[in-house]
């Protein structure tokens, strides 16, 4: 019956989903459609025989490429590619150690670790399934322990150093796990905001790698924009400032599809006009780059892969259909 209510919920959700806003001035087009749809057919083509996706079968890559699909409403076991999606989540859980480390096989960190708890925290509340409730227990946990005593993380699980680029991969998962149900103490996100906090260059209005590093970049200030608003600091007073060091300056190549994978996040949130200038922009982009079949593959960040390149494009394609309560308002 938990089951059968759960799944009841989401079909409400999946169905309500386009109804979420009736003001969103951005929508996903036919031709957007499309687009995404030849995205998630060119990856459940180059999904791995044991569910991942990537080279190596590293589950950051594989939960990006999930993402991607369950921003769309597919669901495991349910849909075009419900098959491809319960695979992917398999995968995913067969990659948890006696620890709950998710980083996998293909030698990753708590970069990884952080978006295959995102991932699962997604699927867990689409499915109820309590072989995947079982193991975000125990990434959680993880996480929660891995935080240092400046409120971030670092590469590894133990709370030693940290960076904005791999804290915000677990502030994302533990905003996932918070809405699915699991319980996360206060206090960490509130540390992850302080953290952050420091990392702000307040010259500029962008955000540092680190809190004395060199100047402030693309990804890491979309990074600190999305963790003040998932901590619900939508009103903070660096927000708009960064927003507009970020249009000023540019993505840039080494962290292209990363760093807006973030600001489609970031500016989704600050909604208005910027969300509609921003999503246009990229729009128009990703229609004119993808390939005949169905991939984004590029110069940035091509040693990741295209699937990583191809999952990114589609999320960021996918943000207004609503359907990943992370991504909502």
């Amino acid at each position: 019956m938990a089951r059968r209510f759960c799944l009841l919920a989401v079909a409400l959700l999946f169905a309500n989903a386009g109804s979420l806003r009736a003001d969103e001035k951005v929508k996903i087009d036919e031709q957007t459609k499309q687009a995404i749809a030849k995205g998630l057919a060119k990856l459940k083509a180059d999904q791995n025989a044991n569910g991942s996706w990537g080279k190596s079968g590293n589950t950051a890559v594989t939960s990006f490429a999930l993402m991607a699909f369950m921003s769309n409403g597919h669901v495991p076991n349910q849909g075009l590619f419900g098959p491809e999606v319960a695979k992917g989540i398999r995968f995913l859980l067969a990659s948890s150690d006696d620890k709950g480390y998710l980083a996998g096989v293909g030698g990753g960190n708590m970069y990884c670790h952080g978006m295959a708890t995102l991932a699962l925290t997604q699927a867990f509340g689409m499915s109820a399934d309590e072989e995947v409730r079982k193991v975000l227990l125990k990434a959680v946990s993880l996480i929660v322990r891995s935080q240092n005593p400046e409120g971030g993380w670092r590469y590894e699980p133990s709370p030693t150093g940290a960076d904005i680029s791999v804290t915000i991969m677990q502030v994302m998962a533990l905003r996932g796990a918070k809405d699915s149900g699991l319980n996360v103490p206060g206090d960490v996100l509130k540390k992850a905001v302080a953290y952050i906090n420091r990392c702000h260059d307040v010259r500029s209005g962008g955000y540092r790698y680190q809190p004395f590093a060199a100047g402030p970049g693309y990804a890491r200030t979309a990074a600190g924009v999305c963790v003040l608003q998932l901590c619900g600091d939508y009103e903070a007073k660096q927000i708009a400032k960064a927003v507009e060091w970020m249009e000023t300056a540019g993505n840039d190549e080494q962290h292209y599809w990363y760093g807006h994978y973030y600001a489609s996040h970031a500016m989704h949130q600050v909604g208005g006009k910027k969300w509609e200038d921003y999503y246009g922009r990229m729009k128009t982009r990703l229609l004119a780059t993808q390939k005949p079949s169905g991939e984004w593959s590029d110069k940035y960040e091509a040693n990741v892969g295209p699937q990583y390149q191809t999952a990114i494009a589609v999320l960021i394609l996918s943000v207004p259909a609503n359907y990943l309560p992370i991504y909502q308002r």
